[in-house]
């Protein structure tokens, strides 16, 4: 039906006006919207060509839009081209910001995307050995297990400094003091040293032994725990280098330290120049090798040289380390009730908080005091100066807390309460007798100095 049909017989109908004009022109009249005094200006018709042009922002903010929509993901919002300070590129949008220098950071000067108070990701490099490539943040633990050092009863984690600018990365808490099982702790501390002082008493040779079981035990620990890190050291030659080191003292004398060191370090360059290419990461695994061996082949090998004393005649030898053992384990306990009892000031609290002053001048009274008790009560046929016996007490008053301490840096470094859990209420081997690595040595060059000792001996 026509239009004009219908139209007619509309108002025919009596439907009132008509909808439409009698005669369309086929054009749409055009108009312009306004938005009152703050208007931007006419708007372009749609049948008008697109001029290419972005738009423009405010140039002032919302004075109450409380919501930053790029809160999220940076601390500036969009620069667009047509903004003051932005070169304008292409598509309208500013610059990229500007490519990082090779060390991975930025000029806090020349870069306005730098935000001082973020910490600052760095590239991951070709050694990737002990980083944490979350950069920082806590990982989940697996289900139904804790971290390690994480507490039982609250899970709480103590951040420290971390290796990276600033960052910080969570680190085992110092279990209390409150925690450690004391009757198990001293029962096996005295089956321990019993054992040790009937071997001693026995021959040198047995006292050996102890020594290489020992030294060989606190190896298996270190390595195990450095290859769970993520390192990858030359175990077996690590292993083999701190069992062979005091054999090879007692056997040779002082020279054979340094060869076994030679041996052990080519036997691990060799093996990493065997390994398929730069991912075995030779540097930082030959390194920590290397550790391993210094500080638990090389410092534990003094017990076979001061063995050796002995071996020649005379129970110095046997005297001096029986001397050391008990020197240790009594440093050891006074520290501990003292600190316990009135300790307040840490040695180093970001090492380990539970080792205050008041327990180390504890520890140093106790073991200077045992020492001029074996001189009055004429208990050692070699050390019988009252002299003597003082600087033995001081050294080892030293030495031992030194060990200690520098065993607990290497635990917070690495993350972990124990190097093992062989040694029940102590931990691993090598926590029990971290003491007495930098004691040996020193107590070794003091006999020295004091004795007259040749040097081949």
């Amino acid at each position: 039906m026509a239009d004009e049909g219908w139209r007619r017989r509309r108002d025919e109908d009596d439907f009132g006006p008509p909808l439409f004009a009698d005669e369309p022109t086929g054009q749409v009249p055009r108009s312009e919207l306004s938005f009152g005094d703050g208007d931007t200006g006419p708007l372009p018709h749609w049948t008008e060509p697109p001029t290419g042009e972005m738009p423009r922002l405010l140039s002032k903010p919302a004075e109450h839009d409380d919501v930053d929509v790029w809160s999220s993901f940076s601390d500036q919002g969009p620069v667009w081209g047509d903004d003051s300070g932005g070169t304008g590129g292409a598509g309208g949008y500013a610059d990229p910001p500007p490519a990082r220098d090779p060390s991975g950071s930025m000029g806090a000067l020349d870069d306005p995307y730098h935000d001082e108070s973020a910490p600052v990701r760095r590239e991951p490099g070709r050694i990737q050995i002990g980083t944490d490539p979350t950069g920082g943040e806590p990982r989940p633990a697996p289900a139904g297990r804790r971290r390690p050092g994480e507490s039982a009863a609250r899970g709480s984690r103590r951040p420290v400094a971390g290796p990276r600018g600033g960052q910080r990365r969570p680190v085992a808490a110092t279990a209390s003091a409150g925690g450690r099982d004391m009757p198990t702790a001293v029962a096996v501390g005295l089956g321990i040293a019993a054992l040790f002082l009937v071997a001693v008493r026995w021959k040198p040779e047995a006292a050996l032994a102890i020594a290489v079981l020992v030294l060989g035990l606190a190896a298996v620990e270190f390595f195990d725990k450095v290859t769970e890190k993520g390192y990858q050291p030359a175990t077996i030659a690590g292993i083999l280098a701190c069992v062979a080191m005091p054999l090879a003292a007692w056997w040779v004398g002082p020279g054979a330290i340094p060869l076994v060191v030679v041996l052990t370090l080519l036997a691990a360059c060799v093996t990493f120049l065997a390994s398929h290419g730069i991912e075995a990461n030779p540097l930082p695994n030959a390194a920590i090798t290397m550790l391993g061996v210094s500080w638990v082949g090389v410092l534990g090998g003094f017990a076979g040289l001061i063995l050796r004393w002995s071996k020649f005649g005379g129970p110095v030898g046997t005297d001096t380390l029986t001397l050391i053992a008990v020197g240790v384990a009594l440093n050891d306990i006074g520290a501990f009730f003292v600190g316990r009892a009135v300790g307040r000031r840490p040695l180093r609290a970001w090492v380990s908080p539970g080792k205050t002053v008041e327990g180390f001048l504890g520890g140093t009274v106790l073991t200077v005091v045992a020492m001029l008790l074996v001189g009055a009560f004429k208990w050692s046929d070699s050390w019988t100066k009252t002299s003597h016996l003082f600087l033995l007490g001081v050294v080892i008053a030293i030495a031992a807390p030194l060990g200690d301490l520098v065993e607990s840096m290497f635990k917070r470094n690495l993350d972990i309460k124990d190097f093992g859990t062989l040694v029940r209420g102590h931990g691993g081997v090598l926590d029990r007798f971290d003491g007495y690595l930098f004691t040996l040595p020193a107590v070794y060059y003091l006999a020295h100095v004091l004795f007259h000792i040749p040097a081949s001996l």
